[in-house]
């Protein structure tokens, strides 16, 4: 895929971003449609109470649409393609039903624990399904240590990894341009590992992804004029984590999405200890509210979240490729 190509690509999917997104502001503004700030969140973001949320709408439009049309360009409308953008789009859907209820409905909570992870589950399923008529091995291993040439470990590690990563970005979607930035990243490593392995299809895929989230920090950073909403968010998780599979490098995301993994663990041991021990081991989670309450600015976290994904990112392709 030549340099111009993926130009072309990433600057199809920030112009739809871009040219629509003032519209889909206006729209929420004018019926006072905005988000509810949860109530045992930084009480300094109660501020951002009534800010229009969904903007990942267009993110999910622009990167579906880009990678269709390239896709058809370039001659890469492969079945990779076409199941990793399916993924995309469906959780999107889940989040956007989630965000729905929030933001219409009027119901904080969204949809419930369960009836989420039940529709994770099935996209995931659908996934498999392809992937296995595809012909991909579906086999599971640690490199240096072993491979079992089980389909059933296969299937659960998958299922596990689209529903976990999908809502690892979910909880880091938490400051004005965090996740934005930190997806960009992400997916443009996984644009290059891509090219590197010769699977344009996922390249275009990748950056895509790149040019939305670009232009949608345009208008995420702070003060967020539109936040990314779930639908955004659990989007880019299941994206990441089908691509990582479909690449065969499924534990890169280890690495090069380290922040996400770090971001659920500090909530998972914050619950933990709370009930073992009754007593909190970050002053709040997911662990980007501890900074700012040890008194770090919503800037000085976004940049030091994405320094780090950028060395996580640049030591996994020194490493490993």
């Amino acid at each position: 895929m030549e340099l111009s190509n993926i130009v072309i690509d990433i600057a199809s999917a920030a112009a739809i971003v871009a040219i629509l997104m003032p519209f889909l502001i206006g729209y929420l503004v004018a019926h006072k449609e905005g988000q509810s700030i949860r109530e045992e969140g930084p009480k300094w973001h109660e501020k951002k109470s009534g800010t229009p949320t969904m903007g990942g709408l267009l993110i999910i439009l622009a990167t579906a649409v880009t990678s269709l049309w390239v896709g058809l360009w370039q001659g890469q409308l492969t079945h990779s393609l076409l199941i990793t953008t399916f993924v995309i789009v469906i959780y999107g859907c889940i989040g956007f039903i989630d965000d729905f209820i929030k933001v219409f409905k009027k119901r904080n909570l969204g949809l419930k624990a369960l009836q989420k992870l039940i529709l994770q589950i099935i996209v995931a399923a659908i996934f498999l399904y392809v992937y296995n008529n595809d012909q991909f091995p579906m086999n599971f291993s640690i490199p240096g240590l072993f491979s079992i040439d089980s389909a059933v470990i296969f299937i659960l590690f998958t299922i596990f990894w689209l529903v976990g990563f999908s809502n690892a970005t979910n909880l880091t979607d938490g400051l004005d341009g965090l996740l934005g930035g930190l997806g960009t990243i992400s997916y443009a490593t996984y644009g290059y590992i891509s090219l590197y392995q010769n699977r344009i299809d996922l390249a275009i895929i990748c950056f895509a992804v790149v040019g939305a989230l670009l232009a949608f920090l345009v208008f995420n950073h702070k003060p967020a004029k539109i936040f990314m909403g779930d639908v955004g968010s659990l989007a880019l998780g299941a994206g990441l984590a089908t691509i990582s599979i479909l690449l065969g490098r499924y534990w890169s995301l280890l690495l090069i999405g380290l922040v996400y993994v770090i971001e659920t663990a500090s909530v998972m041991l914050q619950v933990f200890s709370f009930k073992v021990f009754h007593r909190r081991i970050f002053k709040m989670t997911p662990i980007h509210h501890h900074f700012e309450m040890l008194g770090w600015n919503e800037w000085k976290v976004d940049i030091v979240f994405w320094i780090v994904g950028i060395i996580c990112s640049g030591i996994y392709l020194i490493l490993f490729m």
